[in-house]
């Protein structure tokens, strides 16, 4: 018989072996539009500014939990594609804020789509019920408060 901690590790085990293929899934759908996985994330959170003031980078980062220059590189890339463009804030002309563009736009369509094909792929063994049960698990796990650590 085993015990809850032997199933509570395989749980983890299998949680990891699902994220990875999710990844490597996803990536697959997305390598044709020329976006990485970190560049698709920063696109859908700048697009979640819209209609209100355009981020910062330093919003950027944040939002994304990662150092400056990691938003830095990202957007240099995705202004070189035509994705993004650097404006400067009306009120104080030395903050930079990160705009959307209708070619950003597009991408984040395309995107969405991949990823909607990345999820019916993964999802594909799985009934309709199963995949509701799945749902609801998955948003008991993601809305659980987030363990304090030191």
């Amino acid at each position: 018989m085993s015990s809850a901690s032997d199933t509570d590790r395989l749980l983890a085990e299998q949680l990891l072996r699902l994220t990875r293929r999710l990844h490597r899934i996803q990536k697959r759908h997305m390598e044709p539009l020329g976006i990485t996985p970190a560049q698709s994330r920063l696109l859908r959170t700048v697009s979640h500014y819209e209609g209100a003031e355009a981020p910062r980078m330093a919003d950027l980062a944040a939002r994304l939990e990662v150092v400056p220059r990691a938003v830095t590189t990202l957007v240099d890339g995705l202004e070189a594609a035509g994705c993004v463009r650097r404006a400067p804030d009306p009120a104080n002309r030395r903050v930079i804020r990160i705009e959307l563009t209708e070619t950003g736009r597009a991408t984040l369509r395309r995107l969405r789509n991949a990823r909607t094909d990345a999820a019916e792929e993964i999802l594909a063994p799985l009934t309709a019920e199963q995949r509701e049960v799945l749902g609801g698990l998955l948003n008991a796990l993601s809305d659980a408060p987030a363990e304090r650590s030191c």
